[in-house]
This record gives C-alpha cells, sequence and structure tokens, in this order.
C-alpha cells in the first residue's frame, strides 16, 4: 500500500474516534496527571536521599514528609492509569464496533457477484481476524502513545529545570531510537499486509473444507487439501516471521540507543556531582529522569510497529466497505402489493463476466397464473434466469417487467416478497425447526405452521423429532437428511403462498414417493400463480402450461409437453433420452 493510502487510511480511522473526543480527552488528562505524579516521584526520592547525606545530619522529619508525598503521588498514578485504561478500552472497542458494523451492513448491500467473485472464508476474516488485529494496535496506541508523549515533554522539563546542559545531551542523542524505529517501520507495513493477506486465504481455505467435508472424503481429496493447506500454512508462517523478525528489532535497536544516552548522563553526570554543579539526590533524579525519557522512545518504536500492523489489517476491511452497493433504488421505487404475476422479458442479454455471453436477445411472455417449466443441458442460462427474475443479478441490456412496471423501478424487498423459492440448495438457519418454517413470516400461529408442514408432508417427521417442532437445529440442518431439510423449505414457501413461485430442482433430495406426493401438493399450490419450474427429471413437468428449452442462453424450442414431443427435436431427444429402455 502507497504512503498516501497509509494516510487515507488513518484519516479514515481518525473519523471513528472523532466521535469518542470527549473520552480521547479525558484519557489525555488522565495521563498527563499520571505522567506529572510519576514524575514527581524521583525529585521527592532525591530530596528525600539529599536529607539522608552526613554523618548527624539527617532529618527525619522531612525525610517522613517526602515519603508520604512519594506514597500519595504513587496513588495518584495508580488510578489515573487504571481511569485512562478503562477509557481507552472504550474508545477501542467502541471504534472496532462501530467499523464491523459498517462492514457488515455493507456486505448486506453489496451485489450477489462480489460474494460470488470473493472467497467466502476470507470476507469472514476482514469482518473477523483483522478487524481484531486493528483494534490490538489502536489499543496499545491509546495506551503508550499518550503517556509516551507526555513523558517524554515532562521529563525533558524536569531535567532543563535541574541542569541545562545535561538535558541537552540526552535531547540530541534519543531521537537516533526514534529514527531508527520509524527507519525499521516503514519496511515491515508491507511485510504485514501479506501477512493479513495470507491469513484471509488460509481462512477461505479452511471454511471451504469444513463446509465440502463430505465430498472431500468422498472423492478422496484429503491430501490435496492438505497440500493446499501446507502451502497456504507456510506462506503465512514466512510472511509472519519476516514481519516479527523485522519488526522485533526495533526493541533491541532503541534500547541501545537508549543505554548509550543513559550511560552519557551517568558519566558526565557523576563529573557534575564531584565538581560540586549536581548534588548526590539531583543525579538520581536525573538519571530516573534520563532513564523514563527514553523508555517512551522504546515503547513509541514498538507502538508504530503495532500500528503498521493494525494499518494494513484496517486497509483491508476498508477496501471491502468501499466495494460498490447494489444499484441504487430510485426514489420514486414502487412498492409491490400483490403482484398479479404477469412477466414480460424483452430483448434481454445479460453475461457474469463481458468475455462471456450467456443469455442474448432472450424474449417470453408469462401471463398470470401460469405454470413456466425451464429445461436445458447444464450451463444453458437456467438458474441465470432465475437470478434475474429476483433480482439478483440486473440485467445488461434489455428489460424484466411484473405487471408492467420495470423490476429495476420496483423496491427489492417488495419485489422479493413476491416470489415464493424452493431452491436445489438448502438453507436453514440455527434454531427451531418452528423458527426455520415461519423465517419469511415470524408472526405465524402454530396453527398455521402444521398446516403448512402438513401440505409439504412434513409433518409427520417432525412429529418424530425429540421436541417436535421445538426440536433445536445447527445451521444447514444438522442431523436431518437432504430430503428433510428440503421438505422444511418447501414448507417454508408453503406457510407464505405469494403470487409467484419458483422451484429449482425443488424435489430433487427427495425420495419417489414422497415427490409424488409433494407434486400433488405443488400442483394445488400453483393454482392462480405464475410458477417457474426448474428441473431435469422431465416427468415433474409434463403438466406444464408451457416448457422453455433453453441452450446457450437462449430459447430454442417453446411449447406443452405434448407439442414439443410431436415437433420431434431438442426436448424430444432429451425427454426419450430419461425414459428410453
Amino acid at each position: 500500500m502507497s504512503k498516501t493510502m497509509n494516510k487515507t487510511t488513518v484519516g479514515r480511522i481518525m473519523k471513528y474516534i472523532k466521535k469518542y473526543m470527549f473520552f480521547v480527552i479525558l484519557s489525555f488528562v488522565c495521563a498527563t496527571i499520571s505522567v506529572i505524579t510519576t514524575l514527581v516521584g524521583p525529585i521527592l526520592t532525591g530530596k528525600a536521599i539529599d536529607e539522608l547525606i552526613g554523618p548527624g545530619k539527617i532529618n527525619f522529619y522531612d525525610v517522613k514528609w517526602y515519603i508520604t508525598l512519594f506514597i500519595i503521588a504513587m496513588c495518584i498514578t495508580v488510578l489515573t492509569q487504571w481511569i485512562m485504561n478503562v477509557l481507552n478500552n472504550h474508545i477501542t472497542y467502541s471504534v472496532v464496533r462501530d467499523i464491523r458494523i459498517e462492514a457488515f451492513n455493507h456486505l448486506e448491500s453489496l451485489p450477489l457477484s462480489y460474494v460470488d467473485s470473493h472467497k467466502h472464508g476470507d470476507i469472514v476474516s476482514r469482518i473477523v481476524s483483522d478487524i481484531d488485529q486493528f483494534a490490538d494496535g489502536l489499543l496499545m496506541g491509546f495506551t503508550q502513545l499518550f503517556t509516551g508523549v507526555v513523558t517524554i515533554v515532562g521529563t525533558l522539563g524536569f531535567m532543563l529545570y535541574i541542569n541545562v546542559p545535561i538535558a541537552l545531551v540526552v535531547v540530541v542523542l534519543t531521537p537516533i531510537s526514534l529514527f531508527v524505529a520509524s527507519f525499521i517501520a516503514k519496511r515491515t507495513y508491507n511485510l504485514f499486509q501479506s501477512q493479513s493477506e495470507s491469513r484471509g486465504e488460509l481462512t477461505a481455505l479452511v471454511d471451504e473444507m469444513i463446509g465440502q467435508q463430505k465430498i472431500v472424503q468422498a472423492f478422496g481429496y484429503e491430501d490435496d487439501a492438505l497440500d493446499r493447506f501446507d502451502k497456504i500454512n507456510n506462506t503465512l508462517e514466512k510472511d509472519s516471521m519476516n514481519a516479527t523478525f523485522y519488526s522485533s528489532l526495533t526493541n533491541p535497536c532503541t534500547r541501545f540507543v537508549n543505554s548509550v544516552v543513559y550511560t552519557a548522563v551517568g558519566i558526565i553526570g557523576a563529573f557534575s556531582a564531584i565538581s560540586g554543579k549536581l548534588t548526590v539526590g539531583q543525579l538520581t533524579c536525573f538519571l530516573s529522569y534520563a532513564n523514563q525519557y527514553t523508555k517512551p522512545f522504546n515503547e513509541i518504536s514498538n507502538v508504530i510497529t503495532e500500528l503498521q500492523n493494525a494499518l494494513a489489517c484496517a486497509g483491508r476491511v476498508f477496501e471491502l466497505i468501499d466495494e460498490e452497493p447494489e444499484v441504487a433504488e430510485p426514489g420514486d421505487a414502487k412498492v409491490l402489493s400483490e403482484a398479479t404475476g404477469e412477466i414480460t422479458i424483452e430483448n434481454v442479454d445479460f453475461s457474469y463476466v463481458p468475455e462471456k455471453e450467456l443469455i442474448k436477445d432472450l424474449n417470453l411472455k408469462v401471463k398470470p397464473g401460469m405454470r413456466v417449466a425451464i429445461v436445458g443441458p447444464t450451463g444453458c442460462g437456467k438458474s441465470t434466469l432465475i437470478n434475474l427474475l429476483m433480482r439478483f443479478y440486473d440485467v445488461n441490456e434489455g428489460s424484466i417487467k411484473v405487471d408492467g412496471t420495470d423490476i429495476r423501478n420496483i423496491t427489492r424487498e417488495s419485489l422479493r416478497d413476491n416470489y415464493g423459492m424452493v431452491l436445489q440448495e438448502t438453507w436453514l438457519k440455527s434454531g427451531t425447526i418452528k423458527e426455520n418454517i415461519a423465517y419469511g413470516n415470524p408472526n405465524a400461529t402454530d396453527k398455521e405452521i402444521i398446516e403448512a408442514a402438513k401440505k409439504a408432508h412434513a409433518h409427520s417427521f417432525i412429529k418424530r423429532l425429540p421436541q417436535g417442532y421445538d426440536t433445536v437445529i445447527t445451521e444447514d440442518g444438522g442431523n436431518l437428511s437432504q430430503g428433510q431439510k428440503q421438505l422444511l423449505c418447501i414448507t417454508r414457501v408453503m406457510l407464505l403462498l405469494p403470487p409467484m413461485l419458483i422451484l429449482d430442482e425443488a424435489t430433487s433430495s427427495i425420495d419417489t414417493m414422497t415427490e409424488i406426493r409433494i407434486q400433488k401438493a405443488f400442483n394445488k399450490m400453483m393454482e392462480g400463480r405464475t410458477s417457474f419450474i426448474v428441473a431435469h427429471r422431465l416427468s415433474t413437468i409434463k403438466e406444464a402450461d408451457v416448457i422453455l428449452v433453453m441452450k446457450d442462453g437462449n430459447i430454442i424450442e417453446q411449447g406443452s409437453h405434448k407439442e414439443l414431443l410431436k415437433q420431434k427435436g431438442f426436448y424430444y431427444n432429451l425427454y426419450n433420452a430419461q425414459f428410453a429402455h
């Protein structure tokens, strides 16, 4: 990432922090009080030492007084540091919460094309791991940066007050440690960025392997998966080692410079004490200040390193937030309350990538209540047409109209509310069976849910579950069979009964006997509703009003089952291939 982008990232972070400026100021005040009381300690110690020098010259009263003040100062230091840490934690995790909320909300607004074209694990890594890494760096920045800066300024003022020449020696030598730290930090930023990217790739692979574990084992892909994992893991190890190695150089390098400063102060101060320009107590005080003055430089160098990592992680999160959201709906977008189901597709062109044309000049007119079956070979555009109808993707050219209105002028929410979908791939969430069925209608009564389940022939298996409709299932259905999960998804649509239906291989995971019963339920459900049925098993679509035969994104044949068989074309061959003996 360039220096300009780095500055841009810092600027954006500051906008989030600005919301909590009151707490930032309060934290700075606490840091200042903490540093002042800490710096008062060496003065009190030095004065107490001066009261102990010389036989018979010990002033116990003053020593006791200085010790009492020292204890009070340390108590104030502890209290203000505790308050400062509480404030810094509040600022950091509030900022992190705001960024994570914005990132997740933006993810919800991104077009399906973004999710389809990016590794899911990497997206998860940006919202979870990268933001956590950013939080660690930001917290260290607040905790040590404020205290460090105030300590440097405070100790410098006290040292100048005690002895200007020695203070100037410290001032001249100490900044060398900052130059060293800055030199190293500039070279570690790209390493931390590579580390974050490798971590995202690893998360994506693990997510993929866990989600597809059955397929991995069924096809004996374990060794290949391990090879992929080892390759990415080794890259992450290399990136992490390099980032850690170079960033860890800052600590010993700055400590070396600080030790040189401390030694110089000790030697020069000793000669000054011998010559009578300093008392022993003042020398002790000065050495303490020299150590405290150099320590923040060392801490700040560590902060710079951590901030480089934090900025690299924040940059990846902001990349997600900066992705273009779905095309905004026009201000006067129509709310489709209850569609009649008339759909018109006019001169539609669509492709997922510009180089590969998929659908070209597609035209179709569907009257309310029609049952439209879509068949064709894999990759012909069946599921793509469904994505366009639901407006998961927008057409490149042409238009799709519902009840005479272009769907781009209808709110997405109201458009999708008028569709009921049952897909080949089931989707269930963690919760009870009842909650999963009522996902689209949370206000549904138990009676309505049970009635829908009976229509979908799911009631019998649900009643056999340990707690029936109150049985809790995990994400993706837990121990339910694929057929049972699909029955729940069918029940979900049965409960809603919207005016338009999309059944994309809806009975693909159900046994033949259950499928026959489901088809009867579907036939009843589809009465008076515009329905699109995608099916590979042609026996399930014989009753369709019109069958669209698609190939290479075009409708090559169109008609009823009997009409298409009489044509003895592509559908005829497809049908005979399934039922030839």
